[in-house]
Parts: structure tokens; C-alpha cells; sequence
């Protein structure tokens, strides 16, 4: 087929699938369907970044692996990193694997702290040939700066970065697309700043855009979140102006039907290698230690002792949905303790004023705290649960009126003081002010990487007399 009649092309995307395997089978079976429809027009398959989800056993117990082999099963044709893959595995273990990975990873906003340059597994830009159009691909991914610093990465501003790259690139491309794991307000805000930008494929927000928003001539696209859809667009040659631009977009829903068994078998296998992987003894417990989500349990106490003696802070606060069942007695896996705390979260030491802690610590005393369903943020719990402590005793009277429950709270034996600043161990996300709000109010953060809340876990079942302090009361009702 001669390039004069190469005027179209079709543009599939996924973002923040979120390792949500069960609907994977089925995309393949869309994306196999859209490639055949599509006959001999070129088709182009990419991904918005966090295809990655630790939550998920495959990704856990193979460091990703299962997520690269289905992108090469597939074969996408380039995908750019969220915060999910940035931020929940270390540099070194993401280029161990995408070393496997047979398309590029495009991201213009990542550097290395100590170069000063890209990561080599990693592309600034890459342009790709579609009949006669030259098809430039930049991305970026959202700054969560201070997080991406502790594990040795600087983070430019996502519109900076995509603007000095887009001048490098003059002349050189007939159809500027940015692979943004940024969010729909970034990706406008992009548009108005970057007006000669074709196409923005979008992630980040989950949002759902069933139809292009266009900002001037740039179109903006996104598929939702966990695969329930994925992303099409037509990009056409004008007969009059001979530019490309966007002239249809929207979602195809992953509804129930046939699905790629290539796909399910590759999933099935990778999740017998992930908890063969998982198999590890963790400790072996001559009692189970319960959780419960309205009062005080044990398996709560430990994971606060466990952020208390991690974080080397006076006191630690952890909420009691981030273990979703009990730690039961008997041998202790690795894969048992990423089934009771999924949530790919990380320890942070700051100092909060002991007004903040009481504020908190009554708020964990209300059902509209303790049973709050919080979604994002990392957490992937179900809801919010109360307050577990260590480092302090809290005596309450249950039956006085709400926010004036607590008697007293005592720290190292010493009346809690309102106006004093206490060094806590807590849980980044309630950095981010979700959840109970007032631990936001903090200073002199300390967030702590790579280490997530269930490796503090394993260390504290491995610790001497950890059980036995884990039923020792912190909460007192009178």
C-alpha cells in the first residue's frame, strides 16, 4: 500500500488498569477485534501508566513481571510510568523489569538525582512512522516530588519538561501526542500552554471521557480506571490542509464476552510463580491476634508498634483498615501478610501537636470515622477504621457526648500536652489530609521508602516479646 493512501490511523489506550487481571483477558480480546476491524489501517496500542498495582498477588510475587509480560502479549506499541510503578518499586528493581519489555517507556519529566539524565531504560520522546506520518509520543508523569527524591529520582514540572521537549522535536513530527499521567486539570492546563500538542491521552484522575474534550485543537482522552474500558481514537490526514488531527474518540466498554486465552493462561501462570515466590516463612504463632475496626485489637497494636519502632518516634497512629482480616495462629507467609495489608503505603515520621492527636483520637471514637470508606491515596482497605496507638494510653468515657470522650492521654507516663509538638509515626496517605484530616496539620515530614507498612509488619513478628505487647491495652474506657 502505496503512503498516499495511508491518511488514518487508530490510537488504543489503557490507564490505571491497576493490575486488575480478572478484565485483562477480555481487553485482549477487544484490542485483537479492533486490529482486525481496522484491516490495513495502521493501529497504534499504548498505555497511560499504574498498569502496576502491588496489591495485586502477580505483581507483588513477581516484581511486576506478570504486568511486562502481558504489555509484550500484547504488544503495545509504548507506555509511560504512573505514580503506582514510580513510587512503589525502587529504580533499580523497575529496570531489572521493564528490562523485559519489548516497546519503549516514554517519560520527559523523570531524571536521575545523581546524573542529572533520563534513566537509560527510559526515553525522553520516541517517534513512530505510520505510513507517511511521522508520529511524535512525549509523556510525563504526576510530581509527587519529595516521595520520588528518597528513592534517588528528581521530578521537573510535568509542563516545563513536555515544553523544552516539544522544541527539541520542531520539524521533526507530523502528529504530537503526550502519554500524561497527570490528571484531566493538568492535561488543560497543558493544552492551553502547549497549543501545538494533537492529542493528550490521559490517566491519573480515573476520569472517564466518553467523547474528546478539546481545548483549541487539542484533543483530550481518557479511559477511566481497572480496565472497564479502553480508549479509541481516529486520527485522519486533511485533504485540504494535509494535517493530521483527531476527527473521532471515545471508550469501548470491557463488557463480558470471549476472551484471549493466550492472555488468562499467561495470568494463571504468573500467579502460581507469584505465590511460589510468596511462599516464605515469615514466623510461625502460637495465638491469633484479631482485628477490629470500632475498638482496640491486638493485630492493630502490633502494626502500630510496628510504625512506633520503625519510625523511632514517641508515639505512632495507624488506622485499623489497613489490615483487612486476622493474623491467625499457625506458619506466617509472605503471602499472607500481602493479603492482610495490601496497601502499598509507607511509614512517615512528623511532629503533630498534641491538640491534633486529641482531635484524632476522638474522631477514631465516631462511626462516620471508623466505618468511612476511603478509596486512593494507596490505601486499599475497605474503610478507615479506628485509631491504634502505641507510645500512649487513652482513658475514655464511651458515653459522653462525641469530641468529649477522652479523659486524659498519657505519653511516657506524662499528661499529654495540647500545646506541645509530639514526634509520631504515621502513614503517609494521611499526609494528604484523607481520612482524619487533622494529621495533615504536621511539620518536618519524614517519609521513609521504599520500606510499605506490611514489610514493618514482617519485622515486628520476627521482633522478641512483639506478640506479647500487642495485647497489652492502650485504649482504657471507664
Amino acid at each position: 500500500m502505496s503512503d498516499f493512501e495511508h491518511q488514518k490511523f487508530t490510537i488504543l489506550h489503557t490507564n490505571d488498569l491497576h493490575s486488575h487481571f480478572e478484565r485483562a483477558g477480555r481487553i485482549a480480546a477487544l484490542i485483537r477485534q479492533e486490529r482486525k476491524l481496522a484491516a490495513e489501517e495502521e493501529v497504534i496500542l499504548l498505555d497511560i501508566g499504574d498498569h502496576m498495582d502491588r496489591m495485586s498477588v502477580e505483581t507483588e510475587g513477581t516484581l511486576g513481571g506478570a504486568n511486562v509480560d502481558l504489555l509484550n502479549l500484547m504488544s503495545y506499541d509504548g507506555i509511560t510510568i504512573g505514580n503506582n510503578e514510580g513510587l512503589t518499586f525502587t529504580p533499580g528493581t523497575l529496570e531489572k523489569t521493564y528490562s523485559d519489555l519489548i516497546c519503549p517507556v516514554i517519560c520527559s519529566n523523570v531524571r536521575e538525582m545523581t546524573t542529572g539524565e533520563t534513566p537509560k531504560w527510559m526515553l525522553e520522546h520516541f517517534i513512530l512512522r505510520k505510513g507517511s506520518c511521522r508520529i511524535a509520543m512525549i509523556g510525563a508523569t504526576a510530581p509527587f516530588t519529595d516521595f520520588y527524591r528518597l528513592l534517588g529520582w528528581d521530578i521537573v514540572d510535568p509542563i516545563h519538561a513536555l515544553t523544552a521537549e516539544i522544541e527539541k522535536l520542531q520539524g521533526k513530527y507530523d502528529f504530537l501526542m503526550v502519554l500524561s499521567h497527570l490528571g484531566f486539570n493538568t492535561d488543560q492546563r497543558l493544552a492551553k500552554a502547549c497549543p501545538e500538542i494533537d492529542l493528550i491521552l490521559g490517566g491519573h484522575t480515573h476520569h472517564l471521557l466518553e467523547e474528546p474534550v478539546f481545548v483549541g485543537k487539542t484533543a483530550i482522552c481518557a479511559a477511566g480506571k481497572f480496565g472497564q474500558f479502553i480508549g479509541k481514537v481516529v486520527v485522519e490526514k486533511s485533504a485540504e490542509s494535509g494535517h493530521w488531527h483527531v476527527i473521532q474518540g471515545g471508550t469501548i466498554p470491557v463488557d463480558a464476552g470471549e476472551e484471549d486465552t493466550m492472555i488468562t493462561d499467561a495470568i494463571a501462570a504468573h500467579g502460581k510463580l507469584a505465590r511460589d515466590n510468596l511462599d516464605r516463612t515469615v514466623t510461625v504463632m502460637d495465638r491469633t491476634l484479631t482485628i477490629d475496626y470500632t475498638h482496640e485489637s491486638a493485630f492493630g497494636n502490633l502494626l502500630a508498634q510496628s510504625v512506633r519502632r520503625f519510625t523511632g518516634s514517641e508515639i505512632s497512629l495507624v488506622n485499623a483498615g489497613q489490615l483487612l482480616g486476622n493474623l491467625p495462629q499457625g506458619r506466617i507467609t509472605e503471602e499472607m501478610l500481602h493479603a492482610l495489608c495490601p496497601s502499598p503505603i509507607n511509614p512517615v515520621r512528623l511532629k503533630l501537636k498534641g491538640s491534633d492527636i486529641i482531635y484524632s483520637l476522638e474522631q477514631s471514637l465516631l462511626p462516620e470515622y471508623t466505618m468511612k470508606v476511603i478509596q486512593g491515596f494507596g490505601f486499599r482497605g475497605k474503610v478507615l477504621g479506628t485509631l491504634c496507638v502505641d507510645g500512649m494510653k487513652v482513658i475514655f468515657d464511651p458515653d459522653r457526648t462525641p469530641y468529649d470522650r477522652i479523659i486524659e492521654v498519657r505519653v511516657n507516663g506524662q499528661m499529654l500536652n495540647p500545646e506541645h509538638y509530639y514526634d509520631v509515626g504515621t502513614l503517609d496517605m494521611f499526609t494528604f489530609g484523607v481520612g482524619y484530616e487533622r494529621l495533615k496539620e504536621s511539620t518536618d515530614k519524614q517519609y521513609m521508602l521504599p520500606e510499605f507498612i506490611r514489610d514493618l509488619l514482617r519485622m515486628e513478628l520476627q521482633t522478641p516479646e512483639a506478640i506479647n505487647q500487642s495485647f497489652q491495652s492502650r485504649w482504657i474506657s471507664v
